[in-house]
């Protein structure tokens, strides 16, 4: 009797287990199924460039690679006033400077802005109309490369000698711009100078230095008066540049000219210190005329003074 209940037990338990085991086969199936399901789910290519900087008037890219998109399409949104500029290959937005590239077949697409400005900087996000929303975000950095010239804004320089201007352009990318000079209005050129500015051949050199900054060095040898004028530089795809007056002087440096005004400027405070103690001495009658001698000597001393005191700031 005991042993036909035992033989019933094992075979509940049989049975059971086949039951679990089955369920465990299903349950696979559908893991299976929904994992497959999944690894076809569109996703991003992480190995792209997301921090990017390009130059004003440079077109910039900004490079969004989906891996198995499927039927599902991309778009690209403007982040700071959720702008859609792009849903698949179509514009939605009137700036044509803005343009999505997909080759056929490619999982690329990449956003382009013609004629960065300013304004264009910011963050974009590539977006993918999937639930839940499937977006990578890239931040585009427009900066302005501007010439500036080393030293300070006017450059004395004595007749014969040379003149030595040094204009760089810091701020990058500058890989495909240029550096132009002027004189005025005229634009410099070492190998074709312009004759109503330079009355000699071989006078004028330009040498142009790119590493980590864009350097651009005028060199003008035997300088003549008429070599004076102001001296700009310009990047090419800057608005604005920057300046230096030349002088071309033809005697003593204009610091030690100004300290010979300097010496001009004092010496009526020593010719009104000389006079006064003159009539000091003529007219010392008493001691007590001594007093407002001074006083008097000192106020016009006092005038004086302040007289090249203005007079030097001016200079300055």
């Amino acid at each position: 009797m005991m042993y036909k209940t035992d033989g019933l037990s094992f075979l509940i338990f049989l049975i059971s287990l086949q039951s679990f085991y089955e369920m465990k086969l299903a349950e696979g199936a559908d893991d299976q199924k929904n994992y497959h399901n999944m690894s076809l789910h569109p996703y991003f290519d992480f190995d792209v460039p997301r921090n990017v900087t390009a130059r004003v008037g440079q077109t910039a890219f900004l490079h969004c690679r989906v891996e198995q998109l499927g039927d599902k399409s991309v778009s690209w949104i403007r982040k700071r006033d959720l702008h859609i500029l792009t849903a698949g290959i179509l514009t939605y937005t009137s700036d044509e400077r803005f343009q999505v590239i997909r080759p056929e077949n490619s999982d690329n697409w990449t956003l382009q802005i013609k004629f960065a400005q300013i304004r264009d900087a910011g963050v974009y996000e590539c977006q993918v109309n999937v639930e839940p929303k499937l977006s990578m975000a890239f931040r585009l950095n427009v900066v302005e490369a501007k010439a500036a010239i080393q030293g300070p804004p006017d450059y004395y320089v004595k007749i014969g000698s040379s003149v030595n201007l040094d204009c760089a352009v810091s701020q990058g990318p500058h890989e495909l711009g240029s550096i132009f000079w002027h004189k005025g209005s005229v634009v410099l050129d070492a190998r074709h100078p312009n004759d109503a500015i330079y009355d000699q051949p071989n006078r004028v050199y330009i040498d142009t230095e790119r590493t980590d900054i864009l350097r651009s060095r005028l060199r003008i040898v035997d300088a003549k008066l008429s070599d004076s004028g102001n001296y700009s530089c310009h990047y090419s795809t800057a608005t604005e540049g920057d300046s230096v007056m030349v002088h071309v002087i033809n005697g003593e440096h204009p610091a030690a000219m100004q300290r010979g005004c300097a010496s001009n400027i004092e010496f009526p405070i020593l010719v009104c210190i000389c006079s006064s103690l003159t009539i000091i001495l003529h007219s010392l009658d008493s001691i007590y005329t001594i007093v407002p001698l001074m006083a008097s000597i000192a106020a016009k001393a006092a005038i004086s003074f302040r007289q090249f005191n203005k007079y030097y700031q001016n200079l300055r």
